[in-house]
């Protein structure tokens, strides 16, 4: 027999509003991680993949044990995105509604400071934040830690991609040595295990599935495409699937806005997610998407972050990510509410590499799947229309008055010709589209990837050199880490990343190439005893040569190669030029 939420010692009022908010079972991390922390203060390290209920799982007992007649506050719950923090504090409002003396407060960049610190002056037992945010009101002493008896680091992981660590610290040491840890992560990359190490007390670990383990309600697949039919393969996924209901996910800001263009004026209901947008139009463009006045929202991995949507029917990976715990994550939002979900990657000859070490780690193997024919679509799509007009439901008293006149004109046709003539108005478009569409599974060896597309893309992005490697103990997240320490926005569209042995490459969006400059030569920045210098590279064009001097870098944790699909084989040569600075 299933637990229920009372079974797990939570007292009635919160029983009540998971009552009417419909909850009804405990998912697995909620049935270890609740009873875990009502019962002991000893830290937790909890490993959940996205949308098994983790905000329920260390919320719900945070409400349980806070004191409502304490204005102090008590609980400091972290997350990488405003998004998702805001998700997390309107569900423990929602939680706590039966509680009235229980406060909760979203604090979060691109708001009012002062209205959130007006907030917290009111007393507020439950803080929900940024971490940016969270430095700059601890520094501004309004919100003040020293009774903090828990501090939650949801989405762990993901904070640390961003380049968090520094904020993570700093709220860590504004805290009491009393509190309870609670760390909560889809997965578990070595930097997340360096924070439980030396932030957390003989941490207790649970799990809901394997660490780092795909979702069992998600199937992965992936459709072999050149650069040039990429964009037709997506059009194709979603002309085969009638009801779809997904996000693209892209790994720039400027890709997510093309794609969106594209969608939109092909007629789809598409928008688009990233970076570049308001906070009120990243607002609208969300509240669409929940409605399902958009079924295909392209977006970035940040800004989908705080997306809570159970029903996706796939994600798509319009481009992978570098990281394969960005692939986890974005495979975590379909598959979510015991709903089943697919996830498929588009990849090129290229990329196809980089199936393997995610199938590694998921445990799980990408099926290969056909690029749908023309004619596979306008079947499918015909008996989509057919199905449609079964269940129409017909509104006869609005109707009746015209039906004599609409029978008299429709004397002529036969029952037959009747459903040719309504099913081709209807249809004659897709047939007309796909009349003569070219088989995409069809890719010659003439077929050049990453052809004028990469190259595209590669001129909106400014390379850089940095005095730095894998000898000096940097990683991808360790660089981008570095790179917002200077100031520089963290919406800043970083693109490839090269970790070699005595020196690395980056790429940063060509628009803040000077500031970029700039704020490292006049903040002087040191990583690890070492003063760090930066300088813009060129490429070479010997491509033959540094095809077969190719190097590699290292990101363990993620993919073999950090660098994508973009990178030029001159890149490669310079792996072999250990320790020497390229040519201006």
């Amino acid at each position: 027999m299933s637990k229920t939420f009372s079974d797990l010692g939570l007292k009635q009022p919160i029983n009540d509003a998971l009552i009417d908010l419909g909850y009804e079972n405990p998912t697995l991390i909620q049935e270890k991680a609740i009873p875990q922390i009502l019962s002991s203060d000893e830290d937790l390290k909890a490993f959940a993949q996205t949308g098994t209920g983790k905000t329920a799982a260390f919320s719900l007992p945070i409400v349980e044990l806070a004191n409502e007649n304490d204005k102090n506050t008590q609980a400091i719950i972290l997350s990488p995105t405003r998004e998702l923090a805001v998700q997390i504090g309107k569900n423990i409002e929602d939680f706590s509604k039966y509680i009235p003396n229980l406060k909760v407060t979203t604090v979060y960049g691109g708001a009012n400071i002062e209205q959130q610190i007006r907030q917290l002056k009111k007393g507020v037992q439950i803080v929900v934040g940024t971490p940016g945010r969270t430095v700059d009101l601890i520094r501004r002493k309004a919100l003040k830690l020293s009774n903090t008896k828990w501090l939650v680091l949801d989405e762990a992981d993901e904070m640390l991609n961003m380049g968090f660590k520094d904020e993570l610290d700093q709220v860590l040491e504004a805290t009491p040595d009393t509190k309870q840890t609670l760390l909560f992560s889809a997965t578990f990359p070595r930097e997340v295990e360096a924070i439980a190490k030396n932030y957390m007390h003989n941490p207790v670990e649970i799990t809901s599935g394997q660490k780092n383990q795909g979702s069992d309600n998600v199937t992965h697949e992936f459709y072999q495409v050149t650069e040039k039919t990429r964009y037709a393969a997506l059009k194709r996924i979603a002309d085969v699937n009638p009801n779809i209901y997904a996000i693209v996910f892209c790994r720039t800001r400027r890709e997510t806005q093309e794609i969106a263009d594209k969608l939109i004026q092909d007629g789809y209901n598409a928008d688009s997610l990233h970076g570049d947008l308001s906070q009120a139009q990243r607002d609208a463009v969300m509240d669409k998407f929940r409605k399902k006045n958009i079924q295909m929202l392209v977006a970035t991995d940040v800004a989908a972050r705080g997306l809570d949507v159970n029903n996706l029917t796939h994600v798509i990976n319009h481009k992978l990510p570098d990281q394969i715990e960005n692939y986890n994550h974005r495979s975590g939002r379909t598959g979510r509410a015991g709903n089943k979900g697919v996830s498929i990657a588009l990849v090129n000859r290229k990329e196809k590499g980089k199936l393997h070490p995610i199938e590694r780690t998921l445990k799980k193997k990408f099926i290969k799947t056909a690029i749908p024919t023309g004619k596979e679509i306008c079947e499918i799509q015909l008996f989509h229309l057919i199905d449609k007009i079964h269940k129409s439901e017909v509104n006869t008293s609005e109707i009746d008055s015209f039906l004599p006149s609409i029978y008299e004109k429709l004397n002529d046709f036969s029952r037959e010709e009747l459903i040719q003539k309504f099913v081709s108005l209807e249809f004659n478009s897709f047939l007309s589209y796909y009349e003569n569409a070219p088989d995409l599974n069809n890719i010659s060896s003439r077929d050049r990837e990453g052809g004028s597309s990469g190259r595209s893309s590669r001129e909106n992005m400014t390379r850089f050199f940095i005095n730095l490697g894998r000898k000096d103990k940097l990683n991808p997240p360790k660089l981008m880490g570095l790179i917002n320490e200077q100031g520089i926005n963290k919406n800043v569209e970083i693109g490839a990343i090269d970790i070699l042995d005595t020196f690395s490459f980056f790429e940063i969006d060509r628009e803040f190439e000077s500031f970029t400059l700039e704020a490292f030569e006049s903040n002087s920045p040191e990583f690890n005893g070492r003063r760090v210098n930066i300088e813009i590279t060129k490429e070479r064009k010997d491509r033959k040569r540094s095809r077969r001097r190719g190097g590699h870098s290292s990101n363990k944790g993620g993919f073999g190669r950090v660098r994508n699909q973009n990178n030029s084989s001159s890149d490669r040569r310079r792996n072999n030029n250990r320790g020497r600075k390229p040519r201006r």
